[in-house]
């Protein structure tokens, strides 16, 4: 299990929006994580592009992605109240992910003489507007890069299909979601994304080439936080962050939203020119990459020719 402390989850509430007008019974609800760290030079990550093109964008659907969704925007509402929140020690981990990985980041854009734009996630039921448009729970997990929005959205009801359906319970897995979806929103502040939408434009035979080698990336740098995380101690109490165990809910989480996967899970026929995350195996991949490593400059899926 991932180790946290109280403080450092308050600190992390002023980045969670909640959204949601009714509670929802988890299954075993969510618990702590911690992390930090400081790795050198975020830019290099959008100069070691090199695919031909620097690219960068969203992809989407249940297996985790960065946006997609149509324009426009809608009314926020006020959220449940913790006393009778059933999913109340998830809501506070996750308070303690959005601090703990952000911080790392912040650290990471600092060593290379940047301002990190610090993001928020959104917990929803059901359905939410952003501004990207309306999106469902079906969509699963997602980041908007619209202007004025630039926040990760989630209906903690993922949660529980990553565990009972796709077979990857555990709070590690739970905080890779966040993890990847905040790569999104990194790639989305350096230009990336930006990038690979125009690339999809002028290129769209490849469309789903450049959104797999994105996913990718976004694997990469939730292992890069991961790394970071790995050498931590909990500030209170001193014990490792992370257990024995943890990472391998990590990677089982990536493995369970590989495109081959859900294809399989869903009783369709495997389709590697459908895809638009990769496969199990790219994504554990390019998630050992980034915590093995611990360097974003490693996390570029666009330089090799098979990915």
């Amino acid at each position: 299990m991932v180790r946290y402390d109280k403080s450092t989850a308050d600190k992390g509430a002023r980045y969670v929006e909640d959204r949601r007008t009714g509670g929802r019974r988890m299954g075993g609800g969510g618990r702590p994580v911690a992390v930090g760290g400081g790795l050198v030079g975020i830019i290099v990550v959008i100069l070691g592009l090199l695919f031909g093109v620097d690219l960068s964008g969203g992809g989407g659907d249940l297996g985790i992605d960065a946006g997609g969704l149509p324009s426009g925007s809608g009314p926020v509402s006020g959220g449940l109240d913790e006393t009778v929140d059933p999913d109340a020690d998830t809501k506070e981990y996750l308070e303690f992910l959005m601090f703990d990985i952000q911080d790392t980041w912040d650290a990471y854009f600092d060593q290379a003489g940047l301002a990190y734009q610090p993001t928020s996630l959104v917990l929803f039921d059901g359905a939410v507007s952003t501004g990207c448009g309306q999106a469902t729970a079906a969509v699963g997990p997602f980041y908007c890069p619209a202007p004025g929005d630039n926040k990760v959205y989630i209906d903690l009801s993922f949660y529980d299909q990553l565990s009972t359906r796709f077979g990857a319970p555990g709070d590690f897995a739970q905080a890779y979601v966040i993890a990847h979806e905040v790569g999104h929103h990194i790639q989305s502040v350096v230009g990336i994304s930006d990038q690979v939408r125009q690339a999809q434009s002028s290129d769209p035979g490849n469309a789903n080439e450049y959104s797999i080698r994105l996913e990718l990336q976004a694997d990469c740098l939730a292992g890069v936080w991961g790394h970071s995380a790995n050498q931590r101690l909990t500030e209170e109490s001193g014990v490792p962050i992370l257990e024995e165990g943890d990472i391998e809910e990590g990677l089982a989480a990536a493995a369970a939203v590989g495109d081959d996967m859900i294809q399989s899970q869903s009783g369709l026929g495997i389709n590697p020119e459908t895809w638009t995350h990769g496969s199990a195996e790219q994504r554990v991949r390019w998630f050992k990459v980034g915590f093995n490593g611990g360097d974003p400059e490693e996390c570029d899926p666009f330089a090799v020719s098979n990915p």
